[in-house]
């Protein structure tokens, strides 16, 4: 991990060079980006500057398209960008806008990530505010098809294993596991170079692929040795290069990954489909697995809040603005066991409670300000300006609106607003601090 707060660029960074499957000549111009605004490309050759965002359900994977990955939002296209993003990812780049002059990311002229990770580190890599939303393993995902194997389990950083199996002399089978992290992606796999084998490329030059390929851009691998004039970088620079493209493969799940992930004889088809698997079964940032954008239910709430039955008081969240705002609904029924003696024949929440509800939903909103929720909890410290405006019994939905208005030092202050169809009926202003219960 790079730490617990985003990053962004401190600078722009540009290059030039051409596709490799299309042989179109392009630029790419990275540009900073606000906090939580994720990776993002900008089509600058198209009307209207499209934007397409590096999201899971974005990525693409066209067997006639030859052995790229690709993103696709809103009929626009950005192709081989698996370089560019192992760069970004590896160096910990939280938010950066992307703009392309061509819909193929061109490779400047290396085959590898070093060169454009070197452009990055030069603009300069600079901490910002809010904490890094983390998508971690939490429990073991697995994906096979056709021989190809990835898996994934939880673990504290991002450790790659790679295996690679060639029927081929000079590359065989080939395994490295890596953790990486800034340093070790400039030393370990950036300078990795794509590969071909010589006996491949006249079939996928007569598929129309490879049009900008060349020596320069590519190993080439005969049956009798290296067909560049420079040798191997590393003497098992295959699968590290395996490696680099898993890496960017991975980032468009659109944030950093937490877990152990093993990829054996797979490739960008497999890896897009993996990420996927990772989107259907794993809670992404911000919301549980499959849930709408925005919403979380019971399952994801009880991810984060360490509260349980009978003191549970928030069933849904229904909108969130992270570091902003927070929305949540409670339904109030007879069944609650506070109304047994609050009061008999005369059914009333307590205040306290409505309060309690207030605070459970501020939680949620503070607990995503931190990396990692897990093994935390809010302490109410203060409250101020509490009103209380009509009873709320069995049968109402009340509906919180929680705003963060200040955070500093990990104390925060929220304004909280609770209503019964658009009544008013409860407000507050609450003073609360994260602490950590781990051991």
């Amino acid at each position: 991990m790079t730490g617990e707060r985003q990053h962004t660029l401190g600078g722009t960074a540009t290059f030039e060079g051409v596709g490799l499957h299309t042989g179109v000549a392009g630029r790419v111009t990275f540009l900073p980006a606000p906090e939580n605004s994720g990776v993002r490309f900008v089509r600058v050759d198209l009307p209207h500057r499209p934007v397409v965002e590096v999201r899971p359900e974005n990525a693409h994977f066209d067997p006639q398209a030859g052995r790229r990955t690709i993103l696709q939002q809103n009929g626009v296209q950005i192709h081989t960008m698996e370089h560019l993003l192992a760069a970004v990812a590896g160096l910990g780049i939280d938010n950066v806008v992307i703009e392309t002059s061509s819909m193929e990311i061109p490779e400047p002229a290396d085959g590898s990530a070093a060169p454009i990770a070197r452009l990055l580190v030069a603009a300069g890599i600079v901490e910002q505010e809010r904490a890094r939303r983390y998508i971690k393993v939490t429990k073991p995902v697995h994906w096979r098809a056709n021989g190809v194997e990835i898996s994934a389990v939880p673990h504290s950083g991002l450790r790659i294993t790679f295996t690679i199996e060639y029927d081929h002399p000079r590359i065989g089978t080939q395994t490295l596991t890596l953790d990486i992290d800034p340093d070790t992606f400039m030393r370990e796999i950036a300078p990795a170079r794509t590969f071909v084998l010589e006996r491949d490329i006249e079939p996928l030059r007569a598929a129309g692929w490879i049009k900008g390929g060349s020596l320069e851009s590519a190993v080439v691998v005969g049956d009798d040795g290296i067909r560049n004039p420079v040798p191997l970088r590393y003497p098992d620079e295959f699968v590290r290069h395996k490696i680099l493209d898993l890496l960017g493969d991975l980032s468009l799940l659109g944030g950093p990954l937490l877990g152990h992930v093993r990829a054996k004889r797979s490739g960008h088809e497999g890896h897009v489909a993996f990420v996927k698997e990772l989107k259907r079964v794993l809670p992404l940032p911000g919301r549980r697995a499959g849930a709408p954008p925005g919403e979380w239910d019971i399952t994801a709430i009880l991810e984060i809040l360490p509260h349980r039955y009978p003191f549970l008081l928030v069933d849904r969240i229904t909108e969130f603005e992270e570091g902003k705002s927070i929305a949540g609904l409670k339904n109030v029924t007879i069944n609650e066991p506070f109304f047994n003696g609050h009061f008999p024949g005369h059914p009333i929440m307590p205040a306290v409670l409505i309060i309690e509800a207030m605070a459970q939903c501020g939680g949620l909103l503070l607990l995503n300000t931190v990396a990692d929720p897990n093994g935390k909890l809010m302490y109410f410290m203060g409250i101020d300006k509490a009103r209380f405006r009509r009873p709320v019994t069995p049968g109402d939905q009340l509906r919180f609106k929680m705003t963060l208005l200040k955070l500093k030092g990990g104390i925060s202050k929220m304004r909280g607003e609770a209503y019964v169809d658009d009544q008013l009926v409860a407000e507050a202003e609450l003073l609360a601090k994260v602490v950590e219960t781990r051991k």
